[in-house]
Formats: C-alpha cells, sequence, structure tokens
C-alpha cells in the first residue's frame, strides 16, 4: 500500500511552518512543501481544499477542535488530498502517536519531561512568536525583505503581474499587526529610512512595549544559549517537541538581517543549533537520552516571567469578559476596541486583548500539571520556582 501523502502548506517566514517542517523531517515523513515547491494546478487545488475546509469548519485538530481554537493563515497539513489539519502541537502528538519516530517521541514518555517539553514548546509558541515578529518589523525593518521572499513562495497562486502590489500590502499587514502581537511603540518612535507606512506604529491608550520585548528577548537567547553549550538539544541529546518550537519562532529571524546578526553575537551556539536544524541535521542519529540538566533553568525562569504570567492574565480576562457577555475576542476584538485588558510582565505594563486560543493552551497545560504522578511533580517542580 503507498504511504500516505502529505502537502505542507506553509511558508519560510511563518515560525508554525518551519516548526512542523522541522517535526516531519525528524519523523522521517514524506511530504510536499507548498506552495514554493508545487506547480500552479497542485497549488490551487491544495487552496481550494484548505479554503472549504476552513469555511465548513471541518479543519481537524488532533485530537479535537473546541470553541477556543482559531484558524491561522499556514501552516495547513494536507492527508491524500483529503483530510486538512492544523496546529503544529496538535500534530507533533499526531506523529507520536501515529507515526512515532524511530528516535523516539516527540513529547518524551516521562512524565516530568513530557511536561517542561509541552511548558517550553507553548511558551515558544505564545510568546516567542511576540519576540520574533518584533525583531522582523522593528528590528530588522530596515533590512528584511520579507514580502518580497513571500511573494516568491506564492509565485505559482498568485495571479501574474500582482507580486509587486502583494510585497508591499503583506509588509503594510504584518506593521499594522504589531500591536495586536504585543508590540507597541512608544508615541513618536522613528526609523531613519524607513517608509511612512513601514513605521512602527503606537497605539492610544497602549503603554510601549519596545523595551519589555527587548529585555524578554536578552533573557531568553541568554537561557537558549546556557542549555545548548552544554547539551545538543534542550532535554537532552535529542530533538523534541521543544526543540522544533524553539526552532520554529528563533529560526524565523534566520533571514532577518539585523535581527539574525543579534541571535549570531550574543548566541553564537544558538545561531548554530538554528542552523543545524535548518539543514535537517537533527534528524541524524546519535544518542537519544533525555533529561532535565540544571542548565534549563534560565530558560525556564524566562518562561515562568513572560509566558506564564502572561496565560494567567489572559483566563482571568477571558473569564471576565464572558461574565460581561463579551463574544468576540482575538483579532477581530483587538481591531474593535473589545475585550481588552491590562496586565504587567517583568514589572512593565501592557495591553492586551484576550486570546481565547491562549486561554486553550493554557487549560492544556493545566490539565497536564493536574495528572502528573506525584514523583514526576517533585521532579519537576524545583525548576518551576520563578513561575
Amino acid at each position: 500500500m503507498d504511504r500516505p501523502r502529505y502537502c505542507i502548506w506553509g511558508s519560510e517566514l511563518s515560525p508554525f511552518s518551519l516548526k512542523l517542517r522541522a517535526l516531519f523531517d525528524f519523523a522521517a515523513l514524506p511530504y510536499t512543501w507548498l506552495p514554493a515547491d508545487g506547480g500552479r494546478l497542485q497549488n490551487y487545488r491544495v487552496l481550494w481544499l484548505i479554503n472549504r475546509a476552513k469555511s465548513r469548519r471541518t479543519v481537524a485538530r488532533y485530537p479535537r477542535l473546541t470553541e477556543l481554537d482559531e484558524y491561522p493563515l499556514v501552516p495547513f497539513l494536507v492527508e491524500d488530498y483529503r483530510q486538512v489539519s492544523y496546529d503544529s502541537s496538535a500534530l507533533a502528538r499526531w506523529i507520536d502517536n501515529q507515526h512515532r519516530p524511530r528516535r523516539g517521541a516527540l513529547f518524551p514518555e516521562d512524565t516530568a519531561l513530557g511536561f517542561i517539553a509541552q511548558l517550553i514548546d507553548e511558551a515558544f509558541d505564545e510568546f516567542g512568536l511576540y519576540m520574533v515578529h518584533h525583531n522582523r518589523w522593528v528590528v530588522s525593518a530596515t533590512t528584511n525583505d520579507a514580502g518580497a521572499r513571500l511573494a516568491r513562495e506564492f509565485a505559482r497562486v498568485l495571479p501574474p503581474g500582482v507580486g509587486g502590489r502583494f510585497t508591499h500590502r503583506f509588509a503594510q499587514r504584518q506593521v499594522r499587526r504589531l500591536p495586536y502581537l504585543f508590540s507597541v511603540a512608544p508615541p513618536g518612535f522613528a526609523m531613519p529610512g524607513l517608509a511612512p507606512e513601514l513605521k512602527p506604529p503606537s497605539r492610544e491608550g497602549f503603554p510601549e512595549t519596545h523595551q519589555l520585548l527587548t529585555e524578554a528577548w536578552a533573557a531568553y537567547l541568554s537561557g537558549m544559549e546556557t542549555v545548548l553549550t552544554h547539551q545538543p538539544y534542550l532535554l537532552g541529546d535529542r530533538f523534541t517537541v521543544a526543540d522544533a518550537s524553539a526552532y520554529g519562532q528563533l529560526g524565523m529571524n534566520l533571514k532577518d538581517p539585523t535581527a539574525a546578526e543579534d541571535i549570531r553575537s550574543r548566541a553564537p551556539t544558538t545561531y548554530r543549533w538554528l542552523c543545524g536544524i535548518r539543514d535537517r541535521e537533527h534528524a541524524d542519529g546519535g544518542d537519544d537520552a533525555l533529561y532535565l540538566a540544571d542548565e534549563l533553568q534560565p530558560l525556564l525562569d524566562s518562561i515562568g516571567r513572560t509566558f506564564v504570567r502572561l496565560m494567567r492574565q489572559n483566563e482571568v480576562a477571558y473569564e471576565a469578559a464572558r461574565e460581561r457577555r463579551e463574544t468576540v475576542f482575538n483579532e477581530p476584538a483587538f481591531d474593535q476596541g473589545r475585550a481588552l485588558y491590562d496586565g504587567e510582565l517583568l514589572g512593565r505594563p501592557f495591553r492586551s486583548v484576550v486570546k481565547t486560543f491562549q486561554v486553550g493552551v493554557w487549560r492544556e497545560i493545566k490539565t497536564t500539571w493536574g495528572t502528573l504522578p506525584p514523583a514526576a511533580r517533585q521532579r519537576v517542580a524545583p525548576l518551576l520556582a520563578a513561575q
């Protein structure tokens, strides 16, 4: 019987696409990378399948879709030109259950290690995204060519002759979304040589968060460097979902010149590690031992001070909004000035919008914690002191 045919509909600009590709590479699952490597007819077929599934709300999320989930722009997994699935973390669990990697599960079977893997995975997916999006459109604002790269990837999807307009509109859209993705410029912020429509925006009534993100970025990179100078991967000698998520987010900045140089200069071991996963070195054989090293502590401390505290505040705000009978959340609510809340991270104020998918993420983490055996909790608890 032929193996199922998998298409990953994604982009190298998307950290979740990079993460999903790294997961498939580690599991030795063959796939076609679309739309970049597809023909026009194949791309149209797959895009039609995805759009139809989204409109019918039949895009699957393993093991089930909930009312808190929100579909992304990318990536999607299309199996045999029939089933459309999404959510890179959920797909990592699907790989473990349906196509278990030869070298071991992406979510470690050891329950203490599995919990830490889940925590790191979601921290990079949710808070890490804010830092790397900021790096692309603020730190690398005058040096990145993200719009042009995306236009090249989607050349066999876009109508002929619209690449230039697509490039500019995508860049403008991503800059407009900066405050939604936690990056709020101080009033009067300016960058010489930057087109006015690409100026990182402030938002009335919102505290600036550039300094908060800069401080968090330095702490995350330092934490990554500490553990990766000691061992090959975050949880030991082989790749797990924790590495996939860290790679997906940080690896997004490898082609954003100013941000990439910042990673290379601050954390050279981490930079080489990112390049190795990009080049599929993580799929090679080797020692497969997993363990919780003391060197992981600085990264977990940073996660506790940012991701964990943000998720708690977001859930409290969600529950308060539901009591007010609020029905609009996520980006639509942000655009309408609804479901907003004020919080604090790293001693700095912020204003954000309630994000239902983050409520789901946090509740899944709490469920995992609640099911940990006592011995596993005892192993993990000392590492979570900052949380």
